[in-house]
């Protein structure tokens, strides 16, 4: 899975302005940034205030601020993306470009037995015989199906329809871009983490996502992700 940080504007001090404005109207535009020059005292209460807003839920302040990460996946990765109504979305189209013979096969490392019931359950790894089968039938499937969307088009069949017989292993692209808040939101539901109020039991490869998403935050944004760690991975 392959995620860059395509682009940012997100600071704590996003937070810190935008929560501060209830109390001190205009005063709060002479200290939207913060620059380095804080004293320890300064840090301990903005560190504070950031931890107050996420206990307690004020969600408003994580908004004002933006990230642009550029994803590039399986087609059924996507899918569990956009089930998150809470960011926006560009993905690259197989109406009006030749899809490429990308495939995603799991590595032998992917668990594949899944113990437990719905809503608590865990993954173990594979024997050597089921890793072995899982990899040589998803190549044969791929193989086979790129072959029948390659004669397609050959044969001058549009795109649009062509690309129906090719599986949701195969790799896409897109933009995504959300705020911290809708971040937060996505990471509490897909990565499975010690410490979380409320447990996910996420699909590995979109938790593959998410865990370099996730990296990317902490270095922007390290009073608010900490808070976020501390208050039990609940987004505001």
């Amino acid at each position: 899975m392959t995620v860059e940080l395509v682009r940012a504007n997100a600071h704590d001090s996003d937070v810190l302005f935008a929560a501060r404005v209830s109390t001190l109207g205009e005063q709060t535009l002479e200290h939207s940034q913060l620059d380095g020059s804080e004293s320890e005292a300064d840090e301990k209460r903005d560190r504070g205030l950031i931890n107050y807003l996420m206990r307690d839920r004020h969600g408003s302040p994580f908004e004002h601020n933006s990230l642009t990460f550029y994803v590039r996946a399986p087609i059924f990765v996507f899918r569990e993306f956009m089930r998150h109504r809470i960011a926006s979305y560009n993905e690259e189209s197989g109406r009006y470009r030749e899809l490429g013979p990308v495939f995603y096969v799991p590595s032998a490392e992917r668990n594949l037995v899944q113990v437990g019931k719905p809503g608590a359950f865990n993954f173990l790894p594979g024997t050597a015989e089921q890793i072995a089968l899982v990899q040589q039938q998803t190549r044969a499937a791929a193989i086979h199906a790129y072959e029948a969307y390659q004669r397609m088009l050959e044969a001058g069949v549009a795109r649009e329809v062509a690309r129906i017989v090719l599986p949701v292993n195969i790799y896409s692209s897109m933009y995504v871009t959300l705020n911290a808040r809708s971040l937060m939101n996505f990471l509490s539901l897909r990565t499975k983490r010690e410490g979380s109020s409320f447990p996910s039991f996420p699909q590995r490869e979109i938790e593959m996502c998410a865990e370099q998403m996730e990296t990317h935050f902490e270095k922007l944004m390290p009073f608010t992700y900490a808070a976020f760690n501390v208050n039990g991975r609940v987004a505001p």
